[in-house]
């Protein structure tokens, strides 16, 4: 089964497009269990674009583009974690932000993740400060008993810094995403093939 929920160690980092990278690869539905903010394109219909995957339905769609934790509190809706749970079956499942990014004001995604039991792949960019980032992020996933898959490095090449992170950490390095320009879904599927091998997701 290809099951494997997609964090990262900061927002903006490119946890998408290697979610869309992924799916596409695999033939793996996708889902954003909440999706905060509403008026531009969301990352299930980038997903949707760049993959052609099925993708199941947000449990939570909030308008506020803000920490799901804020937004749902905007948009006044209650987020009900105790049922919040991935759809059965084949699935690549995103999160938002990083690990510890609020899904309310009780609950961290990691808590989820931990809940859930999935193996999760930890994205984590090439750019300065990236050591820090992992490491902590690596360690507040596994102090929750977290099952960790592997790490994705997405960005341009930083051997030293790649090398060092799963050196440390003992997490395996699944391979590094390059930046795509231009980005389409034919791009994108041969980026993955040629830095990823598709058997370390089977």
């Amino acid at each position: 089964m290809t099951r494997f929920v997609v964090t990262g160690t900061d927002t903006g980092i490119g946890k998408t497009i290697f979610s869309a990278a992924l799916a596409q690869a695999t033939g793996t539905p996708y889902w954003k269990p909440i999706q905060s903010g509403l008026e531009d394109e969301t990352d299930s219909e980038v997903v949707a674009r760049l993959a052609g995957v099925p993708i199941r339905p947000e449990a939570y769609r909030l308008a506020t583009p803000a920490s799901p934790h804020i937004a749902a509190e905007i948009d006044d809706v209650n987020i009900a974690v105790e049922t919040l749970a991935p759809p059965p079956g084949n699935l690549i499942v995103e999160g938002a932000g990083g690990a510890l990014v609020p899904v309310t004001r009780a609950t961290l995604y990691a808590d989820l993740f931990a809940k859930w039991q999935v193996p999760v792949i930890v994205c984590a960019r090439t750019g300065l400060g990236t050591i820090n980032h992992s490491l902590l992020t690596i360690e507040a996933l596994r102090a929750r008993g977290v099952p960790i898959h592997g790490l994705a490095f997405l960005g341009d090449a930083v051997e030293d810094s790649e090398a060092i992170i799963a050196a440390i950490s003992g997490v395996r390095r699944l391979g590094r995403l390059p930046i795509i320009d231009p980005l389409n879904s034919a791009t994108l599927a041969e980026a993955f093939a040629a830095n990823f091998e598709r058997t370390d997701f089977a």
